[in-house]
Order: C-alpha cells, then structure tokens, then sequence
C-alpha cells in the first residue's frame, strides 16, 4: 500500500481572512494539473474539509472524495499576518504541547486528530492506494508517526504549492 499525501495548491492569500479559508488562485490550477500523473489512477481519495483542499482534490480526480474534517491543517484561527512562517512552524515543532501565536492549536493536538482521522482510513483501505490532499504541517507530522521518526522540517520546507509526498506502507 502506497500512501499519497498531496499539499494543496497555490492559494489566494487574503490576509484580512484566516488561512482556513482561502480558496486556490485559479492562476495556479495548471501546477495542480501536473501532479495528476504523479498519483495511482485507482487509489481511496480523501481531503481536508478547507476550501484550497476540496479545490485541489476536485482538480485531480474525477473519483469520489470523502472529506474528512480531521484531515484539517494545524488550526491557525487569527489573520495576524505571521512575516516567518518558517520560524513559526519550527517553533511549533519543537514546542508542540503549547499554542506558538495567537489562535494557534498546539501542535501535539494537530499531530493526534490527523492521526486519528488517518488509521481508520488505512485500516480500511489496507489493500489498496490512498491519496490524502491537505496540507503541509499535518502531513509532516503525520509522516513522522507514520514512520516513527522525528519530523522532517526541511523537507517540510521544501515541499511547493502543490506537492507530493509517498509513503510505501507495509
């Protein structure tokens, strides 16, 4: 079993609005396009509930796709514009148990309701591909429980809008 966790695409960034509600910029849907052929043509399909993930998912298969609400992004409720992203995420990483800004979930509780919302999923599809379309931070922290090893940051870093990340699962 392969897993395939796709990152949503390029969004329109409207600060005036929190990140989970942001749609995909229509001018990028050509790069969503372009991870069609990167993903199984047979495979389970499920996204995160937030706008650019349905978004993404409706442009990357003519399958059904559950929407599953666990599969939201690390909870960043607050249109505080952060200016270093990356420092923030890092800092949520490395002190996951506590809330890093304002209107953030810690991280540990990002970390266990996409883990929670992801093993039934597996456990149901055991035979077979599944493709996950969400976000960045959650698949890291998952990957890192998936493979039992410390959260790989700098490929977090590195993944673009969109991306993916597979996983072989035995």
């Amino acid at each position: 079993m392969r897993l395939h966790l796709v990152r949503h695409g390029r969004p329109s960034v409207e600060r005036h609005r929190p990140a989970h509600e942001w749609v995909l910029d229509p001018a990028h849907y050509d790069d969503v396009w372009t991870l069609r052929d990167r993903l199984p043509r047979h495979a389970a399909w499920y996204c995160s509930p937030e706008p650019r993930a349905t978004e993404t998912a409706q442009l990357l298969t003519d399958a059904g796709v559950g929407i599953v609400d666990g599969l939201r992004e690390h909870v960043r409720d607050s249109t505080e514009w952060v200016e270093d992203l990356e420092d923030a995420v890092r800092d949520a990483f490395a002190r996951p148990e506590v809330s890093v800004r304002a209107g953030w979930e810690p991280l540990a509780h990002c970390r266990a309701r996409v883990v929670a919302a992801v093993e039934p999923i597996l456990a149901t599809h055991a035979d077979e591909d599944v493709v996950l379309v969400g976000h960045g931070t959650a698949w890291t922290a998952l990957a890192a429980v998936l493979g039992g090893t410390e959260p790989d940051l700098d490929r977090w870093a590195r993944l673009t809008l969109p991306d993916v990340l597979v996983l072989d699962l035995a």
